[in-house]
């Protein structure tokens, strides 16, 4: 068992979720709340990384994060590194790729709350910022949550999208599914199967929560 890499696949997921949660409650929101033209195509844009095959989107952002792009440039003229084959990288690409796991769900939580309440609210003269806080999170943290739960498995298991962008620098960017890719070319078929057990009891977890807090959402949109 690749201790190591358990461990930074789970440092990896937990920056991951940390950065998401912000951007799942307003993006979400703001999604589920607002008509605008466009609406279609930025949705699309989100949901992109889902369908997208993970070498694509690998090789994308291995470009866009390359010395030689803007954003390369302006990180390591920061930082005095490069973005690309750094954990730091690694996360940047891990929040774009789960993007789509984070917004959708927490945009159907927020759609699943009543107009009614959101107007006896604006009724109450509540800004929209109290609004969040005293009743559109209360009503749709199920959403959220299940967005959460999702990101972080996604960010658990991301193979291609890592190893395009991270390679598989020991304690820095080789993650547990790089390392059981690394076992089975090795022959190493024991220690693949001891880690890949474990990413399977997560994902079966994560896969269960999901499911309770996807039919608590259903109930209350029936």
């Amino acid at each position: 068992m690749d201790w190591t890499a358990l461990e930074l696949s789970l440092r990896l997921a937990g920056w991951t979720v940390a950065i998401l949660l912000p951007v799942s409650i307003l993006l979400g929101r703001f999604l589920a709340f607002r008509q605008f033209r466009g609406k279609a195509l930025v949705e699309a844009l989100v949901m992109l990384p889902l369908i997208l095959p993970p070498t694509v989107l690998g090789f994308y952002l291995l470009v866009a994060f390359g010395r030689t792009s803007p954003l390369g440039q302006a990180w390591s003229g920061l930082f005095g590194q490069p973005l690309v084959f750094s954990f730091a990288g690694l996360v940047l690409a891990s929040v774009l790729s789960s993007l789509p796991f984070a917004v959708q769900p927490a945009q159907r939580g927020f759609q699943a709350i009543s107009p009614e309440l959101r107007e006896a609210a604006a009724c109450c003269g509540m800004s929209p910022w109290r609004a969040l806080w005293k009743v559109d999170l209360p009503l749709a943290w199920p959403g959220v949550v299940t967005a959460m739960v999702l990101s972080f498995a996604h960010t658990l298991g991301e193979f291609g999208v890592v190893l395009m962008v991270g390679g598989a620098i020991p304690g820095e960017t080789r993650t547990i599914a790089i390392a059981i890719y690394d076992r089975v070319q090795a022959f190493d078929t024991g220690s693949a199967a001891v880690m890949s057990a474990v990413l399977v009891a997560i994902s079966v977890t994560t896969i269960a929560l999901t499911f309770a807090l996807s039919a608590r959402i259903g109930r209350r949109l029936g």
